[in-house]
């Protein structure tokens, strides 16, 4: 096969996974720490992954072409220095997915901490707001032990503040569960008896939908919920009003 051949078929190529990849590419912003480190990795992932896709197709399909008609073909002879390249290149692209994938697995703000990393947190930030997650067939409950704010689990509306670091109790009153907001990033089960944590720090205001993401009965698609972030102002105001409402009720 010519290579005046090979070079259209391989722009043509190129410009088919770039259109399949740019909606990944594009995302320049993200709406909580967690999703940023998540978004970083796949597009550095994706810059690794898209030429070596375009190598391996194009070679595959110039040897499919090259040697279609070839009736009597002669055995592969072995050649160390072909094995040994590809070897050390295999294990180079190994590295650079390991080390890239480490250095944001291993983030307070995609990997669960325990209870004892939790603590370290508020220890080292004062700021960090601490919102504890109850999942229970089929609603949520949001508490907020520091401003003593339960919420309604008819609700279903957790409110927190932007640009704060947010650190999240996650339990279960009586099944297997899962709080997942996709918007954010953000996915965590929850156990019966057990607490598993989650931080982040949001950075837009808006409305992020928040649902059970682990089958737990026949109510289990509405199992739905809204994380309402606000300004930090606005977030105080809440709690203010939460806090005089509560205490109106017990009165």
């Amino acid at each position: 096969m010519d290579i005046r051949r090979i070079v259209p078929l391989a722009v043509f190529a190129v410009g088919v996974l770039a259109v399949a990849v740019e909606p990944a590419l594009a995302q320049s912003t993200a709406d909580s720490a967690t999703e940023e480190l998540i978004w970083d990795l796949n597009n550095q992932l994706l810059y690794i992954a898209v030429p070596l896709t375009i190598l391996v197709e194009v070679i595959l399909f110039y040897t499919v072409w090259r040697f279609r008609n070839n009736e009597s073909p002669l055995p592969t002879r072995e050649n160390r220095r072909l094995e040994i390249s590809w070897t050390v290149a295999t294990a180079v692209i190994l590295l650079f997915v390991g080390v890239a994938s480490y250095q944001v697995l291993a983030s307070p703000y995609v990997t669960a901490t325990s209870a004892d990393a939790g603590e370290d947190v508020t220890a080292e930030d004062e700021a960090v707001l601490e919102v504890q997650v109850v999942a229970q067939k089929y609603s949520w409950t949001f508490n907020y032990p520091e401003q003593n704010v339960t919420t309604d689990p008819t609700n279903n509306t957790m409110v927190i503040p932007a640009d704060r670091t947010i650190r999240f109790n996650v339990t279960s009153k009586d099944w297997l569960h899962a709080m997942h907001v996709p918007g954010l990033g953000l996915k965590q089960d929850a156990f019966p008896g057990q607490s598993n944590y989650k931080v982040t720090e949001v950075h837009e205001t808006g409305e992020y939908q928040l649902y059970c993401a682990e089958y737990c009965g026949k109510g289990h698609s509405g199992m739905l919920g809204t994380v309402d972030v606000r300004t930090q102002d606005e977030f105080q105001d809440w709690v203010a009003q939460k806090q005089q409402t509560d205490e109106n009720e017990t009165s």
